[in-house]
């Protein structure tokens, strides 16, 4: 009897069941009682007998596969002919070149598959491995879903360009997730990946993670030149940090997105580079093209974009009016209140938006700035959700209490997280954001970190009566410094809070 789906965890189980009627099997299993060689040929050979198998999950990370078992598991893969879908997860084994080119002659065989993922992580692949793994993937031509991580095994420029040459002949893929990571890849290798995929017209969500490589200004030009053939796209994240980009190479990948205006989603991973203010601006001014963007994503954390490029970059946000959630990374840039006030009068526009995380940290933003960021937000009236962080700046009481005015309008929060340590709000900032907290009434998870404020038992009994006002609370952890609060305050503190009634989960950490 055919039998639909199955799951498997343990070895014997599996070869002793009715191999020949499985349609649908997940096998997750550890080799434990065998090596790994001797675990995966006699995997293989089981396979090989489940000649109705159109979708096979195999988990197989950790297990010290060498080469020889995995051209086992290859050869009898060949039989499955009927897969329409395919996982394999062989991270952190020991395939290498010629277990790899192994897989591939198997792969070569599913002219029918239409959904497959190959998580080869950590395998020590080469650039030959991943050559012969391209050739062979080019004859999945009815592949619609593709999912390939081959991170940190050192495949190079020749290794990508043979890997990616495949996409050419995969012109059906509306899913494209390709994982790099690690890889010693330059500009030649960025720019084949570009080419090919300006042939993957049909790609509607693409996924790169090519974070630390070499690929430079030129690499990230010639990528996102290629992905400007890509009308289609309506979701794109591309992981680039730690890759050796500067103004140049960010100004350009704007510019080249800008044409992707079926665009909605957008992740943009940036971090560790050297755009600067040039960069950011560039980036900015090419996206603001984008109207249609419902979901952003920016990653620009030390880059030293400072307050130029933020104001530049805001003022791209101010054109996307149908945004409803939005991150942005923006710590260690030397943003200052000029750059703070420039993104707040730019997401004072943004009236949509319902998810907002906005990270400021560690940079030099002053009570002007924080006012201006607060005056956006008290016109994103329909905002639920906000995570706001603006530890280490030089924020004192007034633009706390700004804070806490501004928070006053945003009526709908039913999560918020306010991240303020390392400033100087004192007593009197405290108890002012507070008051504006007090109006929030229909939030239920909260959390404040104030570590490092001088503040004492005033403000935060002030706080902890504010804070009773908000009936709807079941979460709440605060985040105060041991060195200003004693342990008698601290018990006073729990007993306010403990007041509200609704309260399932309630933290105070010293630290």
């Amino acid at each position: 009897m055919i039998q639909e789906k199955k799951y498997f965890n343990n070895l014997e189980e599996f070869l002793n069941s009715s191999l020949q009627f499985h349609q649908i099997i997940h096998i997750a299993l550890k080799s434990d009682n065998y090596s790994g060689d001797e675990y995966a040929s006699l995997l293989g050979s089981a396979l090989a007998n489940c000649i109705n198998l159109q979708n096979l999950t195999l988990d197989f990370g950790y297990n010290k596969i060498g080469a020889n078992s995995a051209l086992g598991l290859g050869s009898a893969l060949t039989n499955c002919t009927n897969l329409s879908n395919l996982t394999l997860k062989l991270y952190q084994n020991q395939i290498g070149a010629i277990g790899t080119s192994g897989l591939g002659s198997a792969l070569s065989n599913y002219v029918n598959i239409s959904n497959l993922t190959l998580e080869l992580q950590c395998n020590q692949v080469g650039a030959i491995g991943a050559f012969d793994l391209g050739s062979a993937i080019a004859n999945c031509t009815n592949l619609s879903n593709l999912k390939l991580d081959l991170s940190q095994n050192q495949i190079g420029d020749e290794g990508v360009s043979g890997l990616v040459s495949a996409l050419s002949n995969c012109t059906n893929l509306s899913n494209f997730t390709l994982g790099l990571y690690q890889n010693q890849i330059g500009a030649i290798g960025a720019s084949s990946l570009g080419t090919s995929l300006s042939n993957c017209t049909n790609l509607s969500n693409l996924i790169l993670y090519l974070d630390q490589n070499q690929i430079s200004d030129e690499g990230v030009s010639a990528l996102s030149s290629g992905l400007a053939n890509c009308t289609n796209l309506s979701n794109l994240e591309l992981c680039i940090s730690l890759n050796q980009i500067g103004s140049i190479g960010a100004s350009r990948l704007g510019s080249y997105l800008a044409y992707c205006y079926n665009l909605s989603n957008l992740t943009l991973e940036l971090q560790y580079n050297q755009i600067g203010a040039i960069g950011a601006s560039g980036l900015g001014f090419a996206l603001a093209n984008c109207t249609d963007l419902s979901n952003l994503s920016l990653y620009l954390n030390q880059n030293l974009i400072c307050d130029e490029g933020t104001s530049n970059l805001g003022s791209a946000l101010a054109n996307f009016t149908n945004l409803s959630n939005l991150t942005l990374e923006l710590q260690h840039n030397q943003i200052g209140s000029l750059g703070a006030s420039g993104l707040g009068s730019a997401l004072a526009n943004c009236i949509n938006l319902s998810n907002l995380r906005l990270y400021l940290g560690l940079n030099q933003i002053c009570d002007e700035g924080t006012s201006s960021l607060g005056s956006a937000l008290a016109n994103c009236i329909n905002l639920s959700n906000l995570a706001l962080e603006l530890q280490h700046n030089q924020i004192s009481a007034f633009g706390a209490s700004s804070l806490g005015s501004a928070l006053k309008n945003c009526t709908n929060l039913s999560d918020l997280k306010l991240h303020l340590s390392q400033n100087y709000i004192g007593d009197k900032g405290t108890s002012s954001l507070g008051s504006g907290l007090a109006n929030c009434t229909n939030l239920s998870n909260l959390t404040l970190e104030l570590q490092y404020n001088q503040i004492s038992e005033i403000g935060l009994s002030s706080l902890a009566s504010a804070l009773v006002n908000c009936n709807n609370l079941s979460n709440l952890k605060l985040y105060l410094s041991k060195s200003e609060i004693k342990k008698s305050q601290k018990l006073k503190l729990e007993s306010k809070c403990l007041k509200l009634n609704r309260l399932v989960v309630f933290r105070i950490y010293l630290q």
